[in-house]
């Protein structure tokens, strides 16, 4: 049961959809990059250092697209693989440490929350992360019951493996998770000087560099100091103390998330709150405690704020819950927030038109009306009878509460990623994909204007510029961006070659010069 629901959760749709912007896009560019040019140090975009992460996703998804070619498919599918280990390691640890029914019902609840089954799909670092972060905190337990075997314990030098890779994946926040929650616990169980064992093992220091450091110092020859600069102090230290990219939130930004990233299962989660004192007697909760709300106050202070960034925390939440699914006795906490899913997709037309009433930029009215016309009565129907199984499922008490709520996982992925995605993709991302591919077909020279999304390179099939375009080019954009353009060019003229939805494709022609007394009768094509 639990493989089927891993299969249906990480691997269903995953290469039907089209690549996302922008982390989708910027990452898999990136490969695709690295694989045109044969630099497997430095990673490009667009022809220009993307230092936002290591290099370990790159490597991974290379690899893939050289087996199965340069797809949907094999660039996502390091994350479901990712993703599927995730899974097994916590199904092992959980079947060592408690029993087998336990680790499958964490395995169940892990694959179909929200969060997981989202990132899973994604063709981003998240995955393969959080695989490594769980790893590490898996082996910090297991030090932790056999803390006598000293510094070269199996479980100390697996630790500094899985910290070395997560460092090749997203860098210092691997480290930094289990060090700061492990030396709480120890300390919570009087055990520092085990801590400092496990911490000061030189042959595990000497693991974490022969994995971690010979790319680093690679950089550093290819590419001089610029990652460093770049990657350490902007997108580690610069991304706590502000906001990044706009992603900034609220001190509580993630007592608002927290219950979205775990649908179906926020009620089963509330239900281990009124009992979490209780636990923090019994050794393994309190260490899944601390590793949770760790993770939760530390982004709770950071600047800048992203839903994915507390999953590095979600791990010892499933095991709790599956732990003590025997807290789950209320029907009401446990179905709620599902059919709260179901109420705001049926009222997705109305916030659609609401959106689009109070919007006033191009791209985001043709988003609005195109999402408006794919919320068509086949939309309805799924989504009602989601809401009427989940009814089902509310009424149904033979079966225990939290079995019901693993089969509402399943109504949830079916809505999600069945009904939602594929329409919320058809808006958002196929048109883009399609003008790339127009652009492929013309074999122009191509140039992005003032417009981020790099998977129209990746979609293309080469590095597309962001400059204003010069005669002859071909000139990708936004639609709200057209404006702009024709006053950076203003002795050019622009014809339409693709539009669709919030993006446009145009080729830019020298502008006729009207002979004699005539007076030039407009300069844009249509």
């Amino acid at each position: 049961m639990l493989a089927a629901i891993v299969v249906f959760a990480f691997f269903w749709q995953l290469w039907s959809l089209p690549l996302m912007d922008l982390d989708e896009g910027a990452f898999t560019e990136a490969t695709r990059e690295m694989v045109a040019s044969g630099n497997y140090i430095t990673p490009h975009r667009d022809g220009e250092p993307r230092y936002d992460k290591p290099i370990l996703t790159y490597w991974a998804q290379a690899a893939s697209t050289q087996v199965l070619g340069f797809n949907e498919l094999a660039l996502r599918l390091p994350s479901a693989l990712a993703a599927s280990l995730w899974v097994l390691a916590l199904w092992l640890f959980v079947r060592e440490r408690l029993d087998a029914l336990t680790a499958n019902v964490a395995g169940m609840v892990m694959a179909l929350s929200l969060q997981v089954s989202l990132i899973a799909k994604a063709a981003t670092a998240d995955s393969l992360l959080n695989l490594f972060i769980a790893l590490a905190f898996f082996e910090i337990y297991r030090f932790y019951l056999r803390p006598d075997a000293g510094r070269r314990a199996a479980p100390v030098l697996r630790l500094w493996l899985w910290i070395g890779l997560g460092f090749l994946t997203k860098g210092p926040v691997a480290a930094f998770f289990p060090l700061v929650a492990s030396l709480l616990f120890f300390w919570s169980e009087g055990a520092l000087r085990h801590w400092l064992r496990a911490v000061l093992s030189p042959l595990g220091w000497l693991i974490f560099l022969l994995v971690a450091g010979p790319w680093y110092l690679a950089i550093y020859l290819d590419d001089g100091p610029g990652f460093f600069a770049s990657f350490f102090l902007k997108h580690n230290a610069a991304r706590y103390g502000e906001a990044i990219h706009g992603h900034g939130g609220f001190f509580g930004y993630y007592f608002v998330m927290l219950p979205l990233i775990l649908l179906p299962f926020t009620g089963w989660f509330l239900s281990l709150l009124p009992a979490w004192r209780a636990a923090w007697a019994d050794p393994l909760d309190r260490f899944l405690w601390i590793w949770f709300l760790v993770v939760f106050v530390f982004f709770s202070f950071s600047g800048t704020k992203l839903p994915h960034y507390l999953l590095y925390g979600c791990t010892p939440l499933f095991i709790l819950m599956a732990r003590h699914r025997d807290l789950l006795t209320g029907r009401w906490l446990a179905f709620i927030p599902p059919v709260l899913l179901v109420g705001a997709l049926l009222a997705m037309t109305r916030g659609l038109e609401t959106a689009r009433e109070l919007s006033s930029k191009a791209h985001e009215v043709a988003i609005y009306n195109d999402a408006l016309a794919l919320l068509d009565p086949t939309y309805f129907y799924a989504v009602w009878a989601g809401g009427a199984a989940l009814l089902g499922l509310f009424l149904w008490s033979h079966p225990p509460l939290w079995q019901r709520l693993i089969l509402a996982g399943v109504v949830q992925g079916l809505l999600v990623f069945g009904v939602l995605a594929p329409r919320a993709l058809a808006v958002l991302q196929a048109p883009v994909k399609e003008a790339a591919l127009t652009a492929r077909r013309l074999d122009l020279p191509t140039v992005v204007f003032n417009t981020s999304m790099p998977s129209f390179s990746v979609y293309r099939g080469a590095i597309t510029p962001n400059r204003p375009p010069r005669p002859g080019e071909l000139v990708f954009l936004r639609v709200d961006k057209l404006d702009q353009l024709a006053r950076a060019v203003p002795d050019l003229r622009l014809d339409l070659v693709y539009r669709r939805g919030p993006v446009a494709l145009m080729v830019v022609r020298e502008q006729v010069r009207p002979t004699g007394a005539a007076k030039a009768g407009g300069r844009r094509g249509d």
